[in-house]
């Protein structure tokens, strides 16, 4: 990568959980601190505690995911910022939007944790109210897994909900129409084809009462124009107004996400290091699947945060 490479950070979404996450930040930093009770405050229950001790099993229902991941990212943001970390684009995987959106300058920490929180629940309820599937099919193009759902529609509705990577397509639908689309596939030449274990069918029609939800939600806080570009899930372009986030926040839930459209476009457009803002290490797996020429780093903790920027006393100063 040459000098002129712009650096972009890429926030993940739902599944990057895990126990644990934000305690080191939490116990070295007084920002981390006021930030986590903050939340806790905002979500009317120890969101720190789930996150530092979990049990899994409660940090993986989605109502309360959503709200974890957020906050981790958006605590891990601002410690980037305290760190002078430069950066001049934004993206984020689903869930991971609304913390791109913060990093943006979109809406305030408060206020996106308080969208965030309503999407959670709203989405934990419409999969218990609307039983869904979602499917994972590996090794299969857009086109060959598109025509398998559309083989499968005699048995319900199915469509592609997330594309992760040219070789990673993910399907969610009814329970009939994901399991044919599967069958579809792996006769269309998938490599492999698994079944989610979900609590509902994201991105598909049965999270149509989230969308009802959110649309309350969206309308009742203040969003403002970014200040930087941030690449939105729903069709892979930048949003430049604050209207434009307000309809892509709202479509998001039912809509695919192209995140391999965003890091195209992205790259298109200069970026060639990206840093991934969050728990884990899932867009550090994707992004060389999608460009290997890319690099790929993480901010997920303590350690990581220093081997970017170095010296870690200079947040409290």
């Amino acid at each position: 990568m040459t000098q002129t490479t712009k650096t972009a950070l890429i926030f993940p979404g739902q599944a990057s959980q895990y126990v644990g996450m934000g305690k080191d930040l939490y116990q070295a930093f007084n920002v981390a601190k006021e930030m986590f009770d903050k939340a806790n405050d905002i979500v009317g229950y120890d969101l720190a505690d789930k996150c530092f001790n979990g049990p899994l099993s409660d940090l993986t229902q989605t109502r309360i995911t959503q709200p974890a991941i957020y906050t981790v990212s958006s605590v891990l943001l601002m410690l980037l910022k305290k760190l002078n970390c430069s950066f001049q684009a934004v993206a984020g995987h689903s869930l991971g939007e609304y913390s791109a959106l913060y990093a943006a300058g979109a809406f305030s920490f408060e206020d996106g944790l308080r969208l965030v929180a309503v999407r959670g629940n709203a989405m934990q309820i419409a999969g218990e109210k609307n039983p869904g599937a979602m499917a994972a099919i590996l090794k299969l193009d857009r086109e060959k897994t598109e025509e398998a759902c559309q083989k499968a529609a005699e048995f319900g509705k199915v469509q592609i909900a997330n594309i992760n990577a040219p070789s990673q397509i993910v399907i969610s639908g009814d329970v009939e129409a994901v399991q044919a689309a599967m069958n579809y596939a792996r006769e269309s030449g998938a490599s492999r084809v698994i079944q989610l274990d979900v609590s509902g069918a994201f991105h598909s029609h049965l999270m149509a009462s989230a969308t009802d939800a959110l649309t309350t939600a969206v309308n009742d806080i203040a969003i403002h124009d970014p200040h930087i570009p941030v690449y939105c899930n729903v069709n892979g372009q930048i949003a430049h107004t604050a209207e434009q986030i307000k309809k892509n926040l709202v479509n998001q839930i039912e809509s695919p996400v192209l995140f391999v459209d965003q890091i195209h476009n992205m790259i298109r457009d200069g970026f060639g290091r990206f840093i991934e803002v969050g728990p884990g290490k899932v867009i550090q797996g994707l992004l060389p699947r999608i460009n290997p020429d890319v690099t790929a780093h993480g901010a997920s903790n303590c350690s990581e945060l220093q081997d970017l920027c170095g010296d870690l006393m200079v947040i409290e100063s």
